[in-house]
């Protein structure tokens, strides 16, 4: 029987970090795969396919350019599935490649299979023809997430599915149903709306994305809106039904809300909620419990109520990202082995891949209201930009808040074209207190998004000073 000094479970962003973070240290690290590529959801089916799938949106139908070229300009006229399947099977393809590298310079030791808990110490892993035991002294769990599928749910994987099933349809539909308005539902609304399709997504709150800054938040529903999304807020689905077949209009499924409005379309993704998949590897067998979702509860260093084992990723719930799920992972690891490390969880970043982009880091107004901390805004927009102009983007706008009294940077908010690329800048400005006129004193390269910081810090000086 094999021992290691660490076994993870699952090779997604938090159980690669964490694998790889292990085997600096000189640690004997083996992370273990049930599925017969690496790369978890982030790279199968979640964040790498969707991304792929936004990027090829966006080139073929040339809606990245019509700011420029005019609301008729087109790349390719008639885009079909297979056109946008391919961009994202590259990719996926060029991973693999990547994270197994990275495994074999590392010397962590992959193995195929399912793992199961035997005992504190002791991971059961069965394959189709055999099994093996194997040993460690520490356990990280990183096996992620899935899309729930309620029974009542009448999934067929054509006309009713998840985002799982979403990419690999046959046929780009004409209209669909999207039941939920969290990330996973925005963002392919979006996307849909992008390639012509007639998009309904159904929300059961009054905002979409409510961890935004509530402005933000409004302006995104509003270029949905504008985009041609038809937004029903404030509504929950009582049930779902397959349509009869012969209907003039196409559709093949009806969403029932609780209102008593019948949508009809073609298509229905649900994307409301994911589900853990802890049940499934006998953590009973170590006394580890978890909740109706099957998520795991951890500490502030990753650490479930059994010392010995962590959790990391989506397992955990929010905020469900693979680039928070990576330094996760790191960090679990760096705690088990008492390695120093430092962390900044207050200015993780979110970006969602919307179209367009939203990105954020830091306090949004309304915590800040609620905090009883006095600020201020400063706002750019991009069509004041002239690179924002070269872009065709005039839709995107940067908001800075700030201190009112110590003008030190409070959290930075970004719609638009590079938002989830452009947060960064005041991630470092508030990683290291920088105060707003850190951006006025500074010279940034013209033209560049990245002008948006300065001309924020102008307004909200501008404000401040009550000019």
């Amino acid at each position: 029987m094999r021992h290691f000094d660490l076994a993870v479970i699952g090779t997604g962003p938090a159980g690669q970090r964490a694998a790889i973070q292990a085997a600096k240290l000189g640690k004997k690290v083996c992370v273990i795969e049930k599925n017969r590529c690496v790369g978890g959801v982030a790279v199968n089916t979640g964040t790498i396919p969707s991304k792929a799938l936004r990027e090829a949106a966006l080139h073929l139908t040339g809606r990245s350019m019509r700011g420029i070229f005019g609301d008729n300009y087109r790349v390719k006229r008639n885009i079909t599935i297979a056109d946008l399947i391919s961009v994202s099977q590259h990719v996926i393809r060029r991973e693999w490649s990547v994270i197994q590298d990275a495994f074999e310079r590392n010397g962590v030791e992959l193995i195929w299979g399912n793992a199961k808990f035997g005992d504190n110490n002791l991971l059961n892993v069965e394959r189709d023809d055999e099994s093996e035991r194997l040993t460690a002294d520490k356990f990280l769990v990183a096996i992620g997430t899935r899309p729930a599928r309620p029974n009542s749910v009448p999934f067929d994987n054509v006309h009713v599915f998840t985002s799982d099933e979403l990419l690999r349809l046959e046929n780009l539909p004409k209209s669909m149903i999207v039941v939920g308005g969290g990330v996973i539902g925005t963002e392919y609304a979006c996307i849909m709306a992008t390639l012509g399709v007639k998009v309904t997504l159904i929300e059961g709150r009054n905002h979409l994305l409510g961890f935004l800054d509530q402005e933000i938040s409004e302006a995104f529903q509003y270029h949905m809106r504008q985009a041609g999304i038809t937004l029903r807020m404030g509504e929950k689905v009582s049930s779902i039904e397959r349509t009869e077949t012969g209907q003039a209009n196409g559709a093949a499924v009806t969403a029932v809300l609780e209102s008593g409005k019948r949508l009809q379309s073609q298509t229905l993704l649900y994307a409301v909620g994911r589900q853990g998949m802890c049940s499934k590897i006998c953590l009973d067998k170590v006394g580890l419990e978890f909740d109706d979702r099957e998520r795991l509860k951890v500490n502030e260093n990753y650490q479930t109520t059994i010392p010995h084992i962590y959790a990391a990723g989506d397992v955990i719930g929010f905020p469900a990202l693979a680039s928070t799920a990576m330094e996760q992972g790191r960090l679990a690891v760096c705690h088990m082995f008492g390695a120093p490390t430092m962390s900044m969880p207050h200015l993780f970043p979110l970006g969602i891949y919307a179209v367009p982009e939203i990105s954020m880091v830091g306090k949004t107004e309304e915590q800040l209201t609620d905090e009883a901390i006095p600020y201020e805004a400063g706002v750019s927009q991009y069509r004041e930009l002239a690179r924002g102009q070269l872009l065709g983007d005039e839709t995107g706008m940067l908001k800075m808040l700030i201190h009112q009294e110590t003008h030190e940077i409070l959290g930075v908010h970004c719609l638009g074209t590079g938002s989830t690329e452009l947060i960064h800048i005041g991630q470092v400005a508030m990683a290291f207190k920088a105060k707003v006129e850190f951006f006025v004193d500074n010279v940034f390269n013209h033209p560049t998004l990245a002008e948006a910081y300065k001309a924020a810090a102008h307004n909200g000086l501008n404000k401040l000073r009550h000019v």
